[in-house]
């Protein structure tokens, strides 16, 4: 873990910004390319293995399914739901094939660990992957035990991510009051709900220069929205910035 004296890397943020996320007693943090940074090769590989379930059910080329694949993202919100709408598949399939990847390439972040156990109040992730991929991919990063639950895709009843019923689920099952709360994501209109129940939204992008992941059409509508409140290329340092005591 870091210790006190280097807290001095990480530069204090706007005193205003500050102000803005001291009511903030639950903090809520999607995954992908959220958690573990977004130039991470993970959610490529997931993506990889996305593109080879639809080939093998559907018997197509590479680049068929892939664009199939696509098509479904954007228009149902996950790959998965635009299949389980048009073909019926078995969710529990996919998402037990899809996240079979290696995790190894991520290492423990203890600089981000460090920043989220600072986080007073509640720590909850919201995820459109599965509660098992959330799990694997927190305990490799070393901060699986920081918080308090995860809210999956099934939970949502496969109703991905940015469905306003989704975040209701979350709201009522977690008992979460938007108005106190904040939500860190990667990709912007996933935060268009959450702004507009009150949250505190931050989005986390790539470092510059860094590869980015995200579809061409999630990044046009990206930093500049009205419903990003703040925007960090680096989670921990940003988290580092609100300047909380470490809790004893």
């Amino acid at each position: 873990m870091k210790s006190d004296k280097d807290d001095a890397a990480f530069p204090l943020l706007p005193e205003e910004t500050r102000a803005a996320f001291a009511h903030v007693t639950t903090w809520v943090f999607d995954l992908d390319n959220t958690l573990y940074p977004p130039s991470s090769d993970l959610w490529p590989k997931i993506d990889h293995r996305i593109t080879v379930f639809m080939a093998h059910m559907f018997g197509l080329d590479g680049l068929s399914s892939r664009a199939l694949q696509k098509y479904y993202y954007q228009r149902y919100g996950t790959t998965l739901r635009g299949l389980m709408e048009e073909h019926a598949i078995s969710s529990a399939e996919f998402l037990d094939f899809v996240h079979d990847i290696d995790r190894s390439s991520l290492v423990p972040d203890h600089t981000l660990a460090e920043a989220i156990t600072r986080l007073p109040g509640r720590r909850l992730i919201l995820t459109n992957g599965s509660r098992k991929h959330a799990l694997h991919t927190a305990r490799q990063l070393g901060i699986d035990h920081m918080f308090e639950d995860i809210f999956d895709i099934v939970a949502a009843d496969l109703i991905p991510k940015p469905a306003a019923e989704t975040y209701q689920r979350f709201f009522d099952r977690h008992a979460v009051d938007p108005q106190t709360a904040a939500m860190f994501e990667d990709i912007a209109h996933n935060l268009a709900v959450p702004h507009a129940r009150g949250m505190k939204t931050v989005l986390v992008t790539p470092k510059a220069g860094a590869h980015d992941h995200r579809e061409e059409w999630e990044i046009a509508a990206g930093a500049k929205a009205a419903h990003v409140d703040y925007l960090t290329e680096d989670l921990a340092g940003f988290l580092f910035g609100l300047g909380l005591p470490r809790l004893t």
